[in-house]
């Protein structure tokens, strides 16, 4: 496998060769002391600097925005490097020849704590930060890849050093939102070239399509450390937004470059000094990003990397999951990785740009025909994919564009190699348990949907291994009526609660006629179309999703679980959705309780004898879901357990 590799630092090969040239271990080290991880046994850690080198002339690697502003080497190629982080079975034979490369988010790492209940850490080293070892149990190589430029300088978050421009200039929109007064912000990552310019306006607006107020220009000023500062303070929940002028910006699309090269050496090799031998070399190879990275993945797919440089598919699998309807600043000019677009946080920003399904469709305002797999991609090249959404998705990421015709008035085909599964009631990213307010209205929601991914990685190992389906799609469709406009929602009046007046839209947006070809933005903000009409799922009489998959939570609540929140008062905009973030909204614990308050939702006591009987009935929905596939039957006696402590919570 990756043995003969890493076994110490590795010299260049020639730069003529393209793609992955040279890897830099930096750290060799056993993990655990060698402890065995079931049938796999002992696990290594290897981590160092990959260095990379493409051919600009490539038709592969045009698509990668400015990539010809950046300088070459004698030989015409353009060179990057990236951190790299691997976990892989000492005894390569014991693997199960499969390397699950996870996109790293903000530079992070969080395959061990959404697939194996671990603790977080950027660096595993204690037994409680591999959890209960299911990926390791599996045989599975985990890989982390640098794919961001601008994630925090910390030295165990992975990142990328891409290529820089020359010669370039362009404009730049910063946007500032806060949640208490301040009266400094950072304009990173892009410096103002000229920060006493008085031709800068500073504007100021409540909510995304709200009006633009000017900020007198001697109010406001740019410091030498790049942070925008307003002498009166930034307001909570107001949205701040200056456009200057920026000057060579990274080739921030190399991060595509880094992970398609990678992958494709570690599964077909190369000319690299150390290179694994055949029998060595990993069969197959899946991703998984969530939140950013899974719209990372989404516009890996959209960009053509999964065929690299020689034509060869490099993801057999592709697992993005809450990422909604979304892409990202990943690849233009001046990107900006880490705006995320949810409610009224970096509003604008080129997140929910079109097209939003896999097969091509057409915009009808502008007229434009793509899809996100036809775009780029021939399908010989389509790996299998698994979109996985929570209910914040379809209120905050605009969502149900994933899988319904533009005009809202029909749900569209996926293609045979796509799975779309949503998680009722599901926030994005279990809140943690017990949940708290922190800048909401409500309690997070902490549903814990993750459980199923477990399920779902084998579903798609043994769909790409054997070709045996997995479990059916799961989401809300409107010929079933349970995808529906906000207006016919049903969602029960509950006392002290409010429903989210304002919701997450998508935009024809135009940026300029260079950005969807080049990546280079002209007109900022973005000239705004008529919002793409956005569809909810339908929720039953407790407030609770009816479609997607259902965890035990759901089908034996104890709550409503909502994918929505609203900011809290102190924060500023409090009709605003808080970005990302669910609602937890236990029901009275008895019928007296519950008529008192005037809540229409059944209490506790009229829905189960005791714990006992409410146990029963969770763990029933648990073996249900095991038995059609979206959760472990090994996994049931821990979720009941949870449930257990779900009961103690609403009883304290």
């Amino acid at each position: 496998m990756l043995k003969r590799l890493f076994l110490a630092a590795i010299c260049a090969a020639s730069v003529t060769q393209a793609g992955l040239v040279r890897l830099d271990v930096t750290d060799r080290s056993d993990v655990l002391d060698s402890h065995a991880f079931g049938k796999t046994g002992s696990y290594e850690r290897i981590s160092g600097r990959a260095y990379f080198a493409v051919d600009p002339k490539l038709a592969v690697n045009q698509v990668i925005a400015d990539l010809d502003k950046a300088p070459r080497n004698k030989d015409g190629m353009v060179e990057f490097s990236a951190d790299f982080y691997v976990l892989q079975p000492k005894d390569p034979k014991k693997g199960n020849g499969d390397v699950f490369y996870e996109v790293s988010n903000r530079g992070g790492k969080t395959l061990l704590t959404n697939f194996d209940r671990a603790s977080a850490s950027l660096n595993p080293r204690k037994l409680e930060e591999f959890g209960d070892g299911f990926l390791l149990n599996e045989g599975y190589t985990l890989l982390w890849v640098g794919w961001q430029f601008d994630v925090p300088t910390a030295p165990e978050y992975i990142r990328l050093y891409p290529p820089m421009t020359q010669a370039v200039k362009g404009i730049v929109r910063a946007e500032v939102l806060v949640d208490k007064k301040e009266t400094s912000s950072p304009l990173a990552p892009y410096r103002v070239i000229n920060p006493d310019d008085p031709e800068l306006k500073l504007t100021v607006r409540d909510g995304v399509e709200g009006r633009r107020s000017t900020i007198p220009r001697g109010e406001w000023h740019v410091d030498t450390a790049n942070n925008l500062v307003l002498d009166a303070g930034f307001e909570p929940g107001r949205i701040y937004e200056l456009v200057y002028s920026g000057e060579n910006p990274p080739v921030a699309g190399a991060g595509f470059a880094a992970i398609r090269d990678m992958i494709s050496w570690l599964k077909y090799g190369g000319n690299v000094a150390g290179a694994p031998a055949d029998e060595e070399r990993l069969q197959r190879a899946y991703s998984y990003g969530a939140s950013q990275s899974g719209r990372f993945l989404r516009s890996f797919l959209y960009y053509g990397f999964n065929r690299d440089e020689k034509n060869r598919k490099v993801f057999e699998g592709v697992f993005a999951e809450r990422a909604g309807a979304g892409v990202g600043s990943f690849n233009q000019r001046f990107a900006q990785p880490n705006r995320a677009t949810s409610g009224i946080n970096s509003s604008l920003y080129p997140a929910d740009v079109f097209p939003f399904t896999d097969y091509k469709e057409t915009d009808p305002e502008t007229g434009l025909k793509d899809g996100l797999l036809t775009h780029m991609l021939p399908q010989q090249f389509w790996p299998r994919v698994f979109y996985t959404n929570g209910s914040t998705e379809y209120y905050d990421r605009a969502a149900s564009l994933v899988h319904t015709s533009l005009d809202a008035k029909k749900d569209v085909a996926i293609p045979p190699t796509t799975r779309i599964y949503l998680f009722s009631g599901a926030q994005h990213g279990p809140a943690a348990f017990p949940p708290v307010r922190r800048g909401t209205q409500n309690l997070a929601n902490p549903n814990p949907y993750t459980w199923s991914h477990r399920a779902l990685l084998m579903a798609m190992d043994n769909w790409v291994k054997t070709g045996k389906e997995p479990p059916p799609s799961q989401y809300p469709r409107l010929k079933d009526g349970q995808l529906v406009p906000p207006s016919e929602l049903n969602f029960p009046k509950i006392p002290d609660i409010a429903f989210p007046m304002f919701l997450h839209r998508a935009y024809p947006s135009n940026y300029g006629p260079e950005f969807r070809s080049k990546g280079i933005a002209t007109q900022e903000p973005p000239e705004l179309g008529k919002p793409y009409p956005i569809l909810l799922p339908q929720v039953d009489r407790d407030g609770n999703d009816l479609a997607g998959i259902r965890m035990p939570e759901i089908q034996a609540p104890l709550a409503t679980y909502t994918g929505w929140n609203l900011r809290a008062k102190e924060i500023g905009a409090p009709d605003q959705l808080f970005a990302l973030v669910g609602s937890f909204i236990p029901f009275a614990r008895t019928k007296a309780e519950r008529m008192k308050s005037g809540d229409p939702r059944l209490s506790i006591e009229e829905r189960y004898s005791g714990k006992e009987d409410y146990l029963a009935k969770f763990e029933q929905a648990a073996k249900s879901l095991a038995n059609q596939g979206y959760l472990l039957a090994s996994d049931v006696p821990s979720l009941v357990q949870r449930g257990g402590a779900e009961w103690d919570l609403v009883h304290q």
